[in-house]
């Protein structure tokens, strides 16, 4: 179909968009060649000391590590295109899915189960997002290339990493920098790819025996993407990080480490009434680590973080307003979220024991302001309008209590508090004195684990099976972003019980020089899981938050085969499924099944891949129930995409990937999606669902001295 036809269906509002299109191709094909033409400087380049050396493959597969843990480094190249953001490399590892609503900075799902049922640590500490409607997600100011190590614990199988975490536990890490002598080393990539995307990454490092100073900088920018049907969806965005860490090692034993980093960026969203103008994030940190303390304490470590999100939605920056409706004129909003935490634990080994125990806390404070009218935000002082604090004591125990056989367990209690600071809820005519005006309210949680992991005697293989139990307190988007709590409630902060969580996890790893295959499954019983419940009114939609039982289980497989010295093949599937126990309808916002299947050729130092993913129908939904971000609004269907993908390493400092992700042009969307914004010319009284990009090629080089 030509450009011409496609054009003819887009709104008004989206062909302003592609008046330019002739120009906005050219330069999508000028970034995709840049990649390619940085070869020939790549061969005359001469080899250095002190490097990586790069893996020739593209990452399409991930198993896991050990039982129900997953540990990759993210630097490597990876298809679908690499990521843009945290969730947007989430989504690739099994289990995951991702709350769609453009093109980056979706909301990361895991097993069926969002926001924080999931613990998403940076560096060890927690970075909180500040919009009502997640707009900013915890991951959407994660860059992850500029990280060394991506660890995660699927499941309640831990309590070192903070409360909550009945979905699992996430750890985006930088490792420290080891000098042996007085030295230098250097990575850099750059990704060029379709509509107009194009990355720059620097991580630089120099030190010696006493100590290192490690500098991380990098941008990231994509245009409008065209869907498989070549209409344009709204999904430009521009981002910058720079992060800096100052380390001390006085001996091979002692760690002090300083960091700070700061970012921004603005992202346009299909899926919603206003698009991101501002994702300001400030951090700082400091840790301390005491290896080989005595016969039986092995190590103490020490952490404190800073980590501040300033977010500015509007609906004039990226787009023009409607002219119609409640969003007819210009109109921001200014939040910002303040999280300061440490910690403190120990670990001791005896012969057969390892015992991990400490503290932590964290105190969070919430703001906003806005108005009408462009920038007219910026005059107004902040209110405060919540304040949450956590003070957590933990230990985890592991035993070996036989040559094959490990018994883990763990326990942790919680003090958690919030207090609400608003005087008003409501807006307009709604608008009303709040009865929990400078209330505040407390809850003491426990949660506990106990796994058992038993290696077969004549096989290569692992069996684990672990019992969890969670208790959650509610966020700041299940306490204060609903306009309402239970009917006979005063509101939702009044209201909403802590979120408990009881599941058995199980499996099975099996592990040789030509096949590694996994399984994973679970089975849970969730008491008070908080549910949203999005009511139609004349005035509008009404969101209630409300609580209920459920029950959930699914599971993960995988395997990856060596079918001869050059060719290898690997599978994966995850499954999701859950029922809300208290009425018998199913549990909304649940992923279908998924499917990845793919098929690599390597030789010395190049490789080829393809990469098939299918998708099934999604047929059970609860209508108009979901979560703070997103509801089922509709049914999806199945789909499948293909994609190809290649890599050479032109010697050990420098590798060239590339890849054609959907290669067909499939049009399809994901269950997990936030309907179009009518904004952007989409219905407004019959939901559609946002459409993924088409085809999209893309070139990445990776340096490293």
């Amino acid at each position: 179909m030509s450009r011409f036809s496609a054009d003819s269906r887009l709104s008004p509002a989206q062909a302003t968009f592609a008046q330019n299109e002739p120009s906005v191709r050219f330069r999508h094909a000028t970034a995709f060649l840049c990649g390619a033409l940085l070869t020939p400087m790549a061969l005359a380049h001469e080899q250095a000391g002190h490097s990586e050396e790069l893996s020739p493959t593209v990452i399409t597969a991930i198993a896991p590590s050990s039982p129900l843990t997953i540990v990759t480094n993210p630097k490597d190249p990876r298809q679908p295109v690499p990521a843009s953001d945290g969730g947007d490399y989430l989504k690739t590892i099994p289990g995951f899915a991702l709350v769609r609503n453009g093109g980056t900075n979706g909301d990361p799902v895991l097993r069926g189960m969002f926001g924080s049922r999931m613990n998403i640590l940076t560096n060890g500490g927690q970075l909180l997002g500040a919009c009502p409607g997640r707009m900013d997600a915890p991951t959407s100011y994660l860059s992850p290339e500029t990280y060394d190590k991506l660890t995660v614990i699927k499941g309640p199988q831990t309590v070192l990493w903070g409360p909550g975490a009945s979905a699992g536990t996430i750890l985006f890490d930088r490792e420290p920098e080891s000098f042996g002598e007085l030295g230098t080393r250097v990575n850099a990539s750059m990704l060029a790819g379709s509509n107009g995307r194009f990355d720059k990454l620097v991580d630089t490092a120099a030190g010696g025996p006493l100590g290192y100073v490690r500098v991380i900088g990098n941008t990231a920018h994509a245009d409008d993407y065209r869907d498989g049907n070549n209409d344009i969806v709204p999904s430009r965005y521009d981002k910058w990080n720079g992060d800096v860490a100052l380390g001390w090692t006085p001996d091979t034993d002692t760690l002090l480490e300083l960091t700070a980093g700061k970012s921004d960026g603005e992202a346009r969203y299909a899926g919603r009434g206003m698009d991101g103008s501002q994702f300001l994030r400030e951090s700082l940190g400091l840790r301390f680590e005491k290896s080989n303390v005595g016969d039986m304490l092995d190590k103490i470590e020490g952490q404190l973080y800073y980590n501040y999100a300033d977010h500015v939605m509007d609906n004039y920056t990226l787009r023009t307003p409607s002219g119609s409706g409640m969003m007819s004129g210009p109109r921001a909003s200014n939040v910002d979220r303040r999280t300061v935490g440490g910690r403190v634990k120990g670990t001791w080994r005896w012969a057969v024991v390892q015992l991990i125990s400490g503290i932590d806390v964290q105190t969070s404070e919430h703001r906003q302001r806005g108005s009408a009218g462009i920038n007219t935000y910026k005059d107004l002082p902040y209110t405060e309008d919540a304040d949450f604090h956590n003070y957590g004591v933990f230990s985890e125990l592991t035993w070996y209590a036989a040559d094959r056989d490990r018994l883990i367990t763990g326990a942790r209690l919680d003090r958690a508090s919030a207090k609400d600071y608003r005087q008003t809820i409501g807006s307009g005519m709604t608008k009303r004195p709040n009865p929990t005006a400078d209330d505040t309210r407390t809850d003491t949680l426990p949660s506990g684990f106990v796994r058992y992991e038993h290696d077969l005697t004549d096989s290569p293989a692992t069996l684990y099976a672990g019992l969890g139990h969670t208790e959650r307190f509610p966020d700041y988007w299940e306490l204060f972003s609903p306009k309402s709590g239970p009917a006979g409630s005063l509101n939702a902060f009044d209201s909403i019980k802590p979120e408990k969580t009881t599941q058995l996890d199980f499996g099975l790893q099996y592990r040789t020089e030509d096949l590694d295959a996994w399984a994973s499954g679970y089975v849970g019983k969730v008491h008070d899981y908080i549910l949203f419940n999005y009511i139609p009114t004349p005035a509008g939609t009404l969101s209630q938050a409300q609580n209920i039982d459920a029950d959930i289980m699914g599971g993960e497989l995988g395997a990856a085969y060596r079918l001869t010295n050059h060719w290898k093949a690997d599978a994966t599937l995850a499954y999701a499924w859950g029922k809300n126990s208290s009425d018998g309808n199913p549990l909304p916002q649940m992923p279908p099944l998924d499917a990845r299947f793919g098929l690599t050729y390597s030789e010395d130092n190049w490789s080829a891949g393809a990469l098939w993913r299918v998708v099934a129908a999604q047929n059970r939904i609860d209508l108009n129930k979901g979560n703070v971000v997103g509801k089922d609004f509709d049914k999806t269907p199945g789909f499948g995409v293909f994609s190809l993908n290649g890599a050479y390493r032109i010697d050990q400092h420098w590798r060239v990937s590339t890849g054609v992700d959907n290669l067909f042009g499939k049009a399809y969307a994901e269950h997990l999606n936030l309907a179009g914004n009518a904004g952007f010319g989409y219905p407004a009284q019959n939901p559609q669902a946002i459409k993924e990009p088409g085809r999209t090629l893309w070139t990445k080089v990776d340096m490293s001295f």
